[in-house]
């Protein structure tokens, strides 16, 4: 009986063990140790990062939505190409990146966030949309999940405070409404806007932001307002509402690539023909302004805060001519970017380069803290006069843009309106 029961505790001894010894290997394998001990966080190893993207692949915003993804594949993909991106821990790891289609659907892009937490990623970032943004804001907020860089100007996701795991990328929507706002308000001249906007955060931050700016400017009037649904398949009552206002300012704060294109046409259809404010995202020479006759206007503005490889003044660029070939090689994406999306998010690569450089520990606090301290950093393809500074609490990683008029082919800086 003795020997039995030595035997027992033997075995039951060397089992325990075993299972012990496999645990702690499971451990190793899941999650290493930074310099000073502390365990590595989900998606990154001592070679490799996982970050997750999810944007629209499909549906109506595809074209901008499959730049976001594009950008930062060709920046990291030329980075891999050359060995990695050295960490500030010392360690140089290969940047993967997983992709997600939530086709601008916000209960997709949270079943997207969802997947990625399984799927164990370091961070999300770069996709676009604010209502698909938001829908699983929250959710990385209590699973302490980076969600940064994101293309969407809505300033809650520039906020500590309200989004300690957030981080946006492009300026906030007051600030281009402001800045069409001030160059008009500059004019010297009398004008009379009418005003078409997306029914949701994204349309009145622009919006708030055009008023605050011409807010006392004895010059500028509003002479009619519309909104729209970003479901909405057609804006014809509402272009021809607005155009019985005799407006020769058109602020048109659109999301929708489709509906921006259709909206050129049918003002012109009509006969109204006035001045254009158009939103960054919604401003792509070939993509929009062509197919929708834009040449046909006395002026079509926008903004913007990186080099648009269309424009002549940029096609021998040193920044451009790279970017382009990034694009090509490691994006498989051909010829000129048809959304400005794509230079934002070779940008977004530029940027979270700078914060992988300044990790000092493999975790996801660590890299917050990191991406918060960065300024005055002129990435690749910006404009001069712009440039990333993360440490403003309340602003996006990019808070200065130029306003821009069309010239037939891209764009050129604009002093004043006219």
């Amino acid at each position: 009986m003795n020997v039995r029961k030595g035997t027992r505790g033997l075995l039951g001894a060397v089992a325990m063990a075993s299972v012990l010894a496999l645990s702690l290997t499971g451990c190793r394998g899941s999650a290493q140790s930074g310099s000073g001990g502390t365990a590595a966080s989900p998606g990154i190893t001592d070679t490799s990062i996982t970050l997750g993207i999810t944007t629209p692949l499909s549906g109506a915003t595809a074209g901008p939505g499959t730049c976001t993804v594009a950008g930062v594949k060709a920046y990291f993909g030329a980075k891999n190409a050359e060995g990695g991106v050295k960490f500030g821990d010392g360690k140089t790891r290969k940047v993967d990146i997983k992709t997600y289609d939530d086709a601008y659907d916000p209960q997709k892009s949270l079943s997207n966030f969802q997947q990625m937490v399984s799927d164990n990623v370091f961070a999300e970032g770069v996709g676009l949309g604010t209502p698909t943004n938001r829908a699983f804001r929250e959710a990385a907020i209590s699973q302490k999940v980076p969600q940064v860089l994101v293309m969407t100007g809505d300033p809650i996701f520039s906020d500590q405070k309200q989004s300690p795991w957030q981080l946006g990328l492009v300026p906030a929507y007051q600030n281009e409404g402001g800045a069409f706002g001030k160059l008009l308000a500059s004019s010297g001249g009398t004008h009379k806007v009418a005003i078409l906007s997306q029914n949701d955060d994204y349309g009145k931050g622009y919006v708030s932001g055009f008023k605050d700016a011409i807010k006392g400017a004895s010059n500028i009037s509003v002479v009619g307002e519309q909104t729209y649904e970003a479901t909405d398949t057609s804006v014809d009552a509402q272009i021809t509402q607005l155009a019985a206002t005799g407006a020769d300012v058109f602020f048109n704060a659109m999301s929708i690539t489709p509906l921006t294109i259709a909206t050129l046409q049918k003002a012109q259809q009509i006969g109204w023909k006035p001045s254009w404010f158009l939103p960054s995202n919604t401003s792509s020479p070939t993509a929009i302004l062509a197919p929708g006759g834009a040449s046909a206007y006395p002026g079509i503005y926008s903004v913007a805060f990186a080099k648009a490889p269309q424009s002549p003044e940029f096609a021998k660029d040193d920044d451009v001519v790279k970017f382009l070939s990034d694009l090509k090689q490691y994006a498989n994406y051909q010829g000129m970017p048809a959304f400005p999306h794509c230079m934002w998010s070779y940008i977004a690569g530029a940027t979270l380069e700078q914060a992988f450089g300044k990790m000092t520990e493999p975790t996801r606090d660590s890299f917050m803290k990191a991406l918060r301290d960065i300024k005055g950093f002129n990435a690749p393809l910006m404009l001069k006069g712009t440039a990333v500074d993360t440490t403003m609490d309340g602003q996006p990683a990019i808070s200065s843009v130029l306003v821009q008029k069309y010239n037939g082919k891209g764009y050129a800086t604009a002093s004043n309106f006219g």
